[in-house]
């Protein structure tokens, strides 16, 4: 089979230089699904289909997670979850630093006045009216 029958071919170059080749949803999810039906394995379908196996694990993992148009199988569901949680965590991380900056840059600030409030100086004298 000539590799060009499964995939899309880039237009533009040529093989000499290094023609990057394309390939469908479709594609990609049938080999994928040829792959777990038990038929074959990723070397099988490595040299029939002229693709390295590290391209295919690649497949089967987006495969997992529902990138060609089916359902997400529950453990790349719970990637996507898990990736996704951990992404809240950093940001929720940073935040809290922040805040326990300000705070710290607060009370150095008070601190130094005296007051609870900046700019003011503690001075009742006046009974607060201007």
């Amino acid at each position: 089979m000539v590799w060009q029958d499964f995939g899309i071919l880039i237009p533009g170059k040529d093989l000499a230089m290094g023609m990057r080749r394309g390939f469908s949803k479709e594609f990609k999810r049938q080999v994928v699904e040829e792959w777990l039906s038990g038929t074959a394995g990723p070397a099988q379908l490595s040299r029939k289909y002229e693709v390295s196996p590290g391209l295919l694990y690649h497949w089967k993992r987006q495969y997992s997670r529902g990138r060609y148009g089916n359902e997400p199988t529950t453990e790349g569901a719970m990637a996507d979850r898990i990736k996704e949680l951990e992404r809240l965590v950093g940001r929720l991380t940073f935040e809290n630093e922040l805040l326990k900056k300000a705070v710290q840059v607060s009370a150095s600030r008070r601190e130094k006045s005296g007051s609870w409030y900046p700019g003011w100086d503690g001075d009742r004298s006046n009974g607060g009216a201007k």
